[in-house]
């Protein structure tokens, strides 16, 4: 009596022979482990040419496209430079922004000053590149307190609902009624300290709203698919989740909405400091250079144009990276 024909998974009859030849092709094409055998034969082990490539994530995809992408390039290039100018200023502007001589006050460009002097002689170029430190500590100091803060408050309101989520709706309303200058004119006016804090303070209490609410309609839309309602059903946790499930498909739109916002609250700060409310001397900042240069514009427009100049390269750099990533980030938009 002959012994049925086994396969490596155990013995089998042979009228069932073709469909568990096929079954088990059909099952090492899913695992990747196996290779379609011919027709009425057993599945070997992978040929040469592996199992097939998986499919990149969204990450790595809009990876893939950021790095083709000439308006990333540029706006990437100019934002590594101007953080490497903010924390190493004296690498191209070796002189002292305070060292001033009264005597060259609103002179032009000169040998070894070409952007000029100010009207306390203040050499304008040192100036214009030491200014980058408090312009981009405010805007990246504000945009990751923004950004934390919203995100956590946001996702919070979206995946418990209920009365969470109408408290938080109501105080963001609250925020999103206040005029962010009329703010920051009552807020700045009665704060004497001149460091950057207070104005990053400033800006995380008025900014997260909006980020907070972006965060909160991504982790609504998220925890809905079926993949967190089959973790749930698995038994995880609320946390596991949240951390694990909902905030890694969730943060994308959070990542686009703050690169945007960086750029937007830089000139928010060089408008608070050319109002007299933001930084104050004797720091360095774009905007109060341009606040001291607006009166005398007519008779010395050098004062003007290059602190206005970096600071509007400096907000365009952020804003054509923000909308690099979101066109990168939205597959709606492939």
């Amino acid at each position: 009596m002959t012994e049925p024909p086994t396969t490596p998974y155990g013995p089998r009859d042979a009228v069932g022979a073709a469909g568990a030849g096929g079954a088990m092709d059909l099952a090492g094409e899913e695992a990747g482990t196996l290779t379609p055998a011919p027709r009425g034969g057993p599945a070997g082990p992978a040929g040469p040419a592996g199992p097939a490539a998986r499919p990149r994530s969204l990450w790595s995809d809009a990876w893939h496209d950021l790095r083709r992408n000439p308006v990333f390039i540029v706006s990437a290039l100019l934002i590594v430079f101007l953080a490497l100018i903010a924390v190493w200023p004296s690498l191209i502007a070796p002189g002292n922004p305070l060292a001033c001589d009264i005597n060259r006050s609103q002179d032009g460009p000169a040998p070894g000053h070409p952007f000029g002097f100010d009207t306390q002689g203040c050499d304008v170029y040192t100036r214009t590149v030491h200014g980058a430190r408090a312009s981009v500590t405010v805007g990246v100091c504000a945009t990751a307190g923004a950004a934390l803060l919203g995100s956590v408050l946001g996702g919070l309101a979206g995946f418990f609902g209920g009365w969470w989520d109408a408290l938080l709706s109501r105080i963001s309303d609250v925020f999103f009624g206040i005029p962010i200058i009329l703010g920051g004119l009552v807020f700045l006016s009665v704060i004497t300290n001149t460091t950057v804090w207070p104005v990053v303070g400033f800006i995380v209490l008025l900014g997260w709203p909006q980020i907070g609410r972006i965060a909160r309609g991504a982790v609504i839309t998220a925890k809905q698919h079926d993949y967190v309602q089959a973790a749930r059903a698995l038994g995880a946790g609320p946390g596991r989740i949240l951390l694990r499930h909902i905030a890694p498909n969730a943060v994308a739109p959070v990542i686009v909405v703050a690169t945007i916002a960086l750029g937007t609250y830089i000139a928010l700060e060089a408008t608070l400091s050319f109002l007299g409310v933001g930084l104050r001397p004797p720091t360095v900042s774009w905007g109060i250079d341009i606040s001291q240069a607006s009166v005398q514009i007519r008779d010395a427009p050098h004062m003007l144009l290059w602190p206005a100049g970096a600071l509007s390269l400096t907000v365009l750099a952020f804003i054509m990276l923000g909308d690099a990533v979101r066109d990168a980030l939205d597959p709606k938009l492939r």
